[in-house]
Order: C-alpha cells, then sequence, then structure tokens
C-alpha cells in the first residue's frame, strides 16, 4: 500500500511540474508497474517514461522530477535520429527576366513556383518545369458534372409526395398521418474530350492529354477522349489506366497522326458519324482543344459543329490562343465555329485547364457561379452566345427530356392496362 501511494505521489509531482497526468495515465502506469516490478530503478523509469509523457516536452521534466522523488539519475537514452529534412522542390524560373525564386522558406518557395507556372504558356516551358506540371496535373482532383435524375425516391426531406401521402391517408381510412417526401438525386453527366494533335498544337498535346487523362480516371464510366489532327481516334481505353505514363505512352502508340496535318471538318464528321449519334455526344458537356487552324473546308467544320451542337449539352471551344493579350478570333475555322459554341475560352496554361473544368461544371448542370469570370473573358473575345442563354436552353431540354421519358412510362402503363 506504501508502494502504491509513492507511486501515486511521484505521478502528482509530475502534475505539480506541469505534465498533463490524468487519473487513466496514473492507472496506466500502475498497472505497468506490476508487470515490470519495482526491484530495477529503469524499470520503474521506462514504465512512468512510456505511461505518464504525452509530450515531448514531458521529457526534460520527467527526467528532472524522477531524480528529485527517487533520488537517482535517469538511465541513459539511445538519442533517436531526427527525421530527414524533405526534399526541397526545384525553384522555377519567373519567365521574365530568367532569374530563379531565391526564398530560403521550401514551403514559401514551393508555393510560388507553383503559382508561378500555374499561369506559364505550356509551349514556354522548359524540361524541369515540365516535370514539375506533370507532377501538378497528376494532383489534380476534378469533380465530375452531374445531372438531375428521372426517377424520383422517398427521402425524409424534399418536396411533398401528395400522392404517396393520400395513398396512406386512405389505407388508414382517412387519418392524417406523417407526410411522405421524396428525393431527386442526380447522375453523371457525359463529358467529351476532342484534343486536336496536329503539328500546330504539339506543344500543348502532352499536358491536355495528362489533363484528359486525370479527367478520365476520376469520372471513366462518363469520359470519352478522342484525338482530331489527319484522323480521328479514340484514345479512352488507353487513359483509362492507372499510371500517367503508361496511359500517355498506350495513347500515342494508338494515334497515328500525331503531329500532322489539321482536318477538323472531316475528323468532327467522322467522330459524328461514328460516336456522336450513337449517344456518345448526346446530353454530353463537349470541349474541343484546338487552336482553329483548319486547312480543310470551312464550310465543312461549322455544318459539323452545328449538328454536334444539336446533340450536346454544349460544346465549349478552349483555344491556347485566346490566353495571349490582344488576342482575335480571327483564324478561319474559329470564326466557323463561333456561331455554334457555348463557349470560347483560353486553354494555354494549367490555370486555364482548371478554368474549362469550371465551364464544364457550369454547363453540365451544377455549380451555378463557378465560370461567370471566364464568360466576361469569352464575350470580350469572341462574342460567343450568351452563357445564360445556352445555360436555359440546356435546362429546357433537360426538362423537355424529363417530360419525354414520364410520357413513355405512361404510354407503357396505358398499353399494359388495355
Amino acid at each position: 500500500m506504501e508502494t502504491v501511494a509513492g507511486l501515486v505521489g511521484f505521478a502528482r509531482s509530475l502534475r505539480f511540474a506541469g505534465m498533463a497526468c490524468g487519473p487513466d495515465r496514473v492507472q496506466a502506469f500502475l498497472a505497468a508497474t506490476e508487470h515490470t516490478g519495482l526491484a530495477e530503478r529503469s524499470a520503474v523509469y521506462w514504465a512512468g517514461r512510456l505511461t505518464l509523457c504525452s509530450d515531448p516536452e514531458d521529457l526534460a521534466r520527467y527526467d528532472a522530477a524522477f531524480a528529485s522523488w527517487f533520488g537517482a539519475a535517469p538511465p541513459p537514452v539511445a538519442e533517436v535520429p531526427s527525421a530527414p529534412r524533405p526534399a526541397r522542390i526545384a525553384a522555377l524560373s519567373t519567365g521574365s527576366d530568367g532569374e530563379d525564386t531565391t526564398d530560403d522558406d521550401p514551403i514559401k518557395a514551393a508555393a510560388s513556383a507553383d503559382e508561378v507556372l500555374r499561369h506559364r504558356d505550356l509551349a514556354d516551358l522548359g524540361e524541369a518545369e515540365r516535370e514539375h506540371l506533370r507532377r501538378l496535373l497528376a494532383g489534380l482532383r476534378p469533380d465530375p458534372p452531374s445531372r438531375p435524375a428521372v426517377r424520383w425516391h422517398r427521402s425524409r426531406r424534399g418536396p411533398l409526395d401528395s400522392r404517396a401521402t393520400l395513398r396512406n391517408m386512405l389505407r388508414s381510412g382517412g387519418e392524417p398521418l406523417r407526410l411522405t417526401r421524396r428525393h431527386r438525386g442526380r447522375r453523371p453527366r457525359r463529358v467529351v474530350l476532342l484534343i486536336d494533335v496536329s503539328g500546330s498544337m504539339s506543344p500543348y498535346a502532352d499536358a491536355l492529354l495528362r489533363f484528359a487523362h486525370v479527367v478520365t480516371r476520376r469520372a471513366p464510366a462518363s469520359t470519352e477522349v478522342f484525338t482530331l489532327g489527319t484522323r480521328m481516334t479514340r484514345v479512352t481505353r488507353q487513359l483509362r489506366q492507372r499510371d500517367p505514363e503508361h496511359a500517355l505512352h498506350a495513347a500515342s502508340k494508338a494515334v497515328p497522326d500525331f503531329s500532322g496535318g489539321t482536318r477538323l471538318g472531316e475528323t468532327l464528321r467522322a467522330f459524328l458519324d461514328r460516336w456522336g449519334q450513337r449517344g456518345v455526344a448526346r446530353g454530353a458537356v463537349v470541349v474541343v482543344f484546338s487552336d482553329g487552324w483548319e486547312r480543310g473546308d470551312v464550310s465543312l467544320l461549322g455544318e459539323q459543329l452545328r449538328r454536334l451542337r444539336r446533340l450536346a449539352r454544349a460544346v465549349v471551344w478552349a483555344n491556347p490562343h485566346a490566353g495571349h493579350e490582344g488576342y482575335a478570333p480571327v483564324q478561319s475555322g474559329i470564326v466557323a465555329a463561333l456561331p455554334h459554341l457555348d463557349g470560347l475560352v483560353a486553354g494555354h496554361s494549367l490555370g486555364s485547364l482548371q478554368r474549362v473544368w469550371s465551364w464544364v461544371l457550369r454547363l453540365g448542370g451544377n455549380a451555378p457561379g463557378a465560370a461567370s469570370a471566364e464568360m466576361s473573358m469569352t464575350r470580350d473575345a469572341g462574342g460567343s452566345p450568351d452563357a445564360g442563354e445556352s445555360r436555359d436552353a440546356g435546362e429546357s431540354r433537360d426538362a423537355g427530356e424529363s417530360r419525354d421519358a414520364e410520357g413513355s412510362r405512361k404510354a407503357g402503363r396505358t398499353r399494359k392496362a388495355g
């Protein structure tokens, strides 16, 4: 009993020294000394150190209290090697004067380098900067767009389900029961990425395909990726691989016309004939990454974009040149495409790619207000159709699709009843 009182007194002295030794830690200390015994002073020392100390700052106070209470110096403790210092991310050049960042704080230097790289043109990056960009792209987690589902489900919250509530009342003889409510869930909205891999777009092709790989990995069931040049190639299956290097290598082997010519009209017609009208583009948000340097028939490009606009929920054109100061949409391909686009946005940097995705979310039916800044830029650059009108038109199409689906179900029930 005296031994227990002595150990509890030692724990009380630790509390006087400023350590947080609660009753639970004191109980653990007593239980530990039952196993180790009190014959060896080092066993008591380690039993108390492991159970009573909760912070690295407690160690010095514990040693001092142990030496004062038990009248002996604590046993020597082997030095623990310090944790390795995290590697510093290589600083990027500012691009304006060629000088590197000189901040001594690695965290500030990394954040500054990321911010500088975020606004750099992808075509002007060096090899080290491209490697840094690949790591940033691999860390993106774009949320997929979604649309309202057709079916309603019972839920504790949401609008009142009057029919279900009346049916419950009829079953109970007209007595009022708990109100029945329903909820309408959301389903993923398909996204189609059409990437121009012709010679004029070759400085951007690697980053655009890596961006497509991140989007595909995030929502593999609702994302389709095609490359456009002199031929149309579907690379969705290759980009579904987990490792980005393996995915890019497989995609490069599948595309036969890298850095070739540009026939956007013909490749878009091939896409629509083979994939678009079969359902890939129906109700989807389609993003075309291209500079608009069309070498084929421009009228054919306009005609195919009109077909695409009738099928898709929205069509956005991401042009690398649109992010440069003084840009004007005077290229023949852009001029033919503008009347059929919901937005002409910049696609020359990591930051612009993130803004492109905010357009996809907004036009896909969620994240209201996410693309307000880019909408004003589009109106200045190319006078594209008003985004609010396009959004209203898209919602009207969705409402029409829902009404059509409801009408089909009613017709089916009527035929079965007959």
